[in-house]
C-alpha cells in the first residue's frame, strides 16, 4: 500500500484529542501527505472538513485517536470501503486501540516504509424490522428498564435452540469477545477466526452458556415480553426498541475491516496487559 492520503477521526470529547490529531496532521503534511479531517474534528481545528461518509474515498488509511467506542464508529464509516485503520490509544483500555500515543510517530514511519500487518476483522448484519445495521463489536437484545427477565426464543440457521430466559442477550464477533461478552461470561475467540458468539446475560438457568457458532449460521431472535418491549443496541452506537413478538436477524456480513496490528505487541501481550495476566516469571 502507498500512503499518500491518510484522513483522521477523533474523540474529541477526549482532553488532548484535537490537539494530538494537529500534531500528526501537521509531521504527516511536511512528508509530503495530504491530510483530511473529519467535520467535527475540522471545525475545532479550523480546518477544511470532510463529511464522513466522504472521509474513506479521500484517504488510503484512516487514523482515529481515542479508545475503542471512536473506532467502533470509524468501522461503521469505512464498511464497504477497502481502508485500514490506525487505532491510537488515548485511554487505559482498548483492544483494538493498540497504538499508544507515544508509539504514533514510530508506527506511522513503519506503515509509510510498507512495514506493516494488518488484521481482518468479521462483521455482522442484523436486521429489525425494516432497519440493517452493520456492527463489529455486538448486537445485544437488553431487558432495558424492564422490571423482569425477557424470555429470548432463539433460532440457529432456522433450527431451534434455546428460550433464554435472562436479562437479555449478546451475538458478537470475535473482535467483540473481549467486550460486553466478556464481562458476562463469554469466551475471549482470537480476531482472526470468524465465528459468531451468543452470550446470555445473567440467566435464570445457570446451564445456559455461552455458544460458538460457525460464521455461515444466521441467528434469529424473537423477544417474548409480558411488558412493552425490549432494547436492541448495536456496537453501543445505535439503539431501537422492539415489542414482544419481534424478531432480530443477525448474520455474518459481506463486508468487513481492516485494522493496522501493533509493530511493538502481538495479541496475545494485548491481552496480558489489557487484563492484567501475569507475565512469565
Amino acid at each position: 500500500m502507498n500512503v499518500k492520503r491518510v484522513g483522521i477521526i477523533a474523540n474529541t470529547g477526549k482532553n488532548s484529542a484535537a490537539a494530538d490529531s494537529l500534531k500528526l496532521g501537521t509531521w504527516l503534511t511536511q512528508r509530503g501527505i495530504r491530510v483530511a479531517y473529519e467535520e467535527e474534528l475540522a471545525r475545532i481545528l479550523d480546518k477544511e472538513s470532510v463529511p464522513p461518509a466522504k472521509l474513506p474515498g479521500l484517504s488510503d488509511m484512516i487514523v482515529v485517536f481515542g479508545g475503542d467506542g471512536t473506532l467502533l464508529r470509524a468501522a461503521r464509516i469505512v464498511q464497504g470501503h477497502n481502508v485500514p485503520l490506525l487505532g491510537i490509544n488515548l485511554g487505559a483500555f482498548g483492544f483494538m486501540t493498540v497504538v499508544n500515543l507515544h508509539e504514533m510517530f514510530d508506527t506511522l514511519e513503519r506503515i509509510l516504509a510498507g512495514d506493516y500487518e494488518l488484521s481482518r476483522r468479521m462483521m455482522l448484519d442484523a436486521e429489525i424490522r425494516d432497519h440493517h445495521f452493520s456492527v463489529l463489536n455486538d448486537a445485544v437484545i437488553n431487558r432495558g428498564n424492564l422490571s423482569r427477565m425477557v424470555n429470548l426464543e432463539t433460532f440457529v440457521d432456522d433450527r431451534y435452540l434455546a428460550t433464554f430466559k435472562a436479562d437479555g442477550l449478546i451475538i458478537s464477533t470475535p473482535t467483540g469477545s473481549t467486550a460486553y461478552s466478556l464481562s458476562t461470561g463469554g469466551p475471549i475467540v482470537f480476531p482472526e477466526l470468524d465465528s459468531m458468539i451468543i452470550t446470555p446475560i445473567c440467566p435464570h438457568t445457570l446451564t445456559n452458556r455461552p455458544i460458538v457458532v460457525p460464521p455461515e449460521s444466521k441467528v434469529t431472535v424473537m423477544l417474548f415480553s409480558r411488558e412493552e418491549g425490549a432494547t436492541v443496541t448495536l456496537d453501543g452506537q445505535d439503539s431501537l426498541v422492539i415489542a414482544s413478538g419481534e424478531t432480530v436477524t443477525i448474520k455474518k456480513s459481506e463486508h468487513s475491516v481492516e485494522l493496522f496490528d501493533s509493530p511493538n505487541r502481538d495479541y496475545m501481550q494485548v491481552l496480558r496487559g489489557k487484563l492484567g495476566w501475569g507475565g512469565i516469571p
